[in-house]
């Protein structure tokens, strides 16, 4: 095999790998997602006192205010309801501002009901309710362009390797 083939071959697989790094680091930005907010709401969605959903709560809400997830849609083409970013964080933000306003005389059965109401607020069913993609938010637009780009030039990469070592 020729080097200009090998050096053919070298650069298809670049092009392929690049592809690869981009899926992997937005599989990254979703982890970061649930470790530093994701997983906290769900913690302040269980939490058992109001002092504990206050804390984890206010860890979530830093996180949204620090990546901007606090405005805007998460989707592209056009906008629906389970997509804005903006209702998500006020909900939740007004959900601390609640908690926070819960006397500490309180009785049990009125604490119980702030949180049960909390749950609902951040859960469905099971799930939290979340925008979709909000991980990638405020820049969902760059990282489809950028999908479509690498994943040209994936194809491409394959186009080459399979020229140079069938044709």
């Amino acid at each position: 095999m020729s080097i200009k083939k090998m050096g053919i071959i070298v650069l298809g697989f670049v092009l392929v790998s690049l592809t690869f790094i981009f899926c992997a680091y937005l599989f990254f930005l979703h982890i970061q997602f649930n470790r530093k907010c994701g997983g906290h709401l769900k913690r302040a969605a269980d939490a058992n006192t109001v002092e504990t959903a206050k804390k984890e709560l206010a860890m979530a809400i830093n996180y949204m205010e620090k990546k901007e997830l606090t405005s805007g849609y998460t989707s592209i083409l056009y906008t629906t309801p389970d997509e804005d970013v903006g209702f998500w964080y006020e909900n939740i933000k007004s959900a601390y501002q609640e908690l926070d306003r819960v006397n500490p005389d309180a009785t049990q059965l009125e604490k119980t009901n702030i949180l049960m109401k909390l749950r609902e607020t951040l859960m469905d069913g099971n799930n939290l309710t979340v925008p979709k993609a909000v991980q990638r938010h405020p820049h969902n637009r760059l990282f489809l362009v950028l999908f479509i780009v690498f994943f040209g030039l994936s194809i491409v990469g394959v186009f080459m390797v399979y020229k140079a070592c069938y044709v």
